[in-house]
């Protein structure tokens, strides 16, 4: 019998219907879990037992009485410490905010709870979700569960870490040049990037706020298409994964990662299997050209560099020293940006936006690398520098189309390898039911073998 920790969220409800499980079983056994793996992977920041094992007891007799509120309902979800959680510190992984307790939820938050969710803590990001893994901080930066010595992808570290590993089967984070879909590809799960906007960011702390967006990782696509529906209220997300890609068109963007941005060749073969298998189930798929990939990440690194430090300007002038050194020079770029550099670089994102939608007047879904590179050493900051920069994510944080990160096939030295989808805006339905088709061909959701 599978663990209860490695239960997904629509396992987990078939389990508490079935009554061959309850929400107070399942907390007993994520935070066991929780207790023996975070001192290695130190995904949590803060974890609250008492609390989550007394909304599990309310949950089990709730769902006891008839009175179940959906699939979510008794479901232990973590948040990215980002995100506020009434109570408690929201301290961006920061020193600048260790003593800043937040006073209600953010709006995702709440709309969890009233959907059963039980917060059981807050997880680790990298700090302000900018820069990088830090070790100058006040908490450890995660690390990656298919290899404790290798980055989880970030900045959504602490989220990718505790899904991968079992020890949450649901976690928020949030994205702003692909920090939902990083540490998906490195960790091997899926990261969905909703349509910006169709996620409420009130009570995220923004990072820069043309480009924040707020979704879901898991370990399942079923999983994400369930949380993305609470997340924006209840208002529906085509759960029927089962209906298959017959007549569904797809683009393949193969110069994101053969010609802008020449990736590893493992990460270019294993979209190839992908294509193959989508093609073999009955998707039409064809090659299409996008603007290159080299543009699209230099306009979001301006746009990004100006917004972010707008932000920050008061704290980098009067407290420097309290940031780490990765993150204080990152955002120091944009003191440098004119008013003109950054009116330029938004123009041309208008142009980017319509050359992707051109795109996808002749597809539905496009097909694209995500992370370019397996996840390396965490402690070579040479080596995090170069495979951090190199990703395909950013053109869909620019255009705001809804995009998903999944698990491709695994590297010859066994570390996840990954692929990005994308789709027309609020169109994740049709996201979700080709995502799923690649699912069910690599027989699953894929783990490591931790704990």
């Amino acid at each position: 019998m599978t663990a209860a920790h490695w239960l997904g969220i629509v396992e987990v409800g078939r389990a508490f219907a079935a009554r061959t499980l309850s929400p107070l079983e399942l907390m007993q056994d994520v935070l066991t879990r929780i207790d023996k793996l975070d001192p290695v992977l130190n995904a949590f920041i803060r974890l609250d037992h008492e609390t989550a094992l007394a909304d599990a007891k309310l949950a089990a007799h709730e769902i006891a009485a008839g009175r179940s509120r959906g699939p979510l309902h008794g479901v232990p979800i973590g948040i990215k410490d980002v995100i506020d959680v009434a109570g408690q510190p929201t301290t961006c992984h920061s020193k600048l905010r260790l003593d800043h307790v937040a006073a209600c939820d953010a709006a995702v938050v709440a709309r969890l709870r009233a959907a059963g969710a039980i917060i059981v803590g807050k997880l680790a990001t990298h700090e302000f979700a900018i820069g990088g893994p830090a070790f100058d901080l006040p908490f450890p930066p995660a690390r990656n569960p298919w290899n404790p010595m290798c980055h989880p992808g970030g900045s959504s570290s602490g989220a990718g870490a505790a899904i991968a590993a079992g020890l949450l089967p649901g976690a928020v984070g949030t994205d702003t040049a692909g920090s939902i879909r990083n540490p998906a590809s490195a960790c091997g799960i899926v990261g969905l990037k909703p349509t910006y906007g169709a996620v409420s960011r009130r009570g995220v702390f923004p990072l820069a706020f043309s480009l924040d967006h707020v979704g879901p990782l898991t370990r399942s696509v079923a999983d994400s298409a369930i949380m993305l529906d609470a997340m924006r209220g209840g208002r529906g997300v085509d759960r029927d994964l089962d209906e298959g890609v017959q007549g569904i068109r797809i683009g393949v963007v193969r110069h994101f990662h053969e010609v802008d941005l020449p990736g590893d060749p493992e990460v270019g073969a294993a979209i190839e299997v992908v294509a193959r298998a989508l093609g073999e189930a009955g998707a039409l798929v064809s090659q299409v050209w996008l603007p290159s990939l080299l543009e699209f990440n230099a306009v979001n690194r301006v746009i990004l560099a100006a917004e972010g430090f707008a932000i920050h300007a008061n704290d980098l002038r009067e407290r420097p020293g309290d940031y780490a050194e990765i993150t204080r020079r990152t955002l120091l770029t944009g003191a440098f940006l004119t008013a003109e550099d950054y009116v330029a670089a938004m123009r041309r994102r208008t142009q980017m936006i319509a050359a992707v939608d051109a795109v996808f007047a002749k597809v539905d879904i496009l097909l694209t690398a995500s992370s370019l590179f397996p996840a390396c050493a965490i402690d070579d900051a040479a080596e995090i520098q170069r495979t951090y920069l190199a990703q395909a994510r950013t053109p869909f944080n620019l255009t705001g189309h809804p995009a998903l990160a999944m698990m491709s096939g695994l590297s010859s030295a066994g570390m996840p390898l990954s692929v990005q989808l994308a789709a027309r805006r609020h169109d994740e339905a049709t996201l979700f039911r080709v995502a799923a088709v690649w699912e069910r061909e690599m027989g699953g959701p894929q783990r490591p073998a931790i704990g």
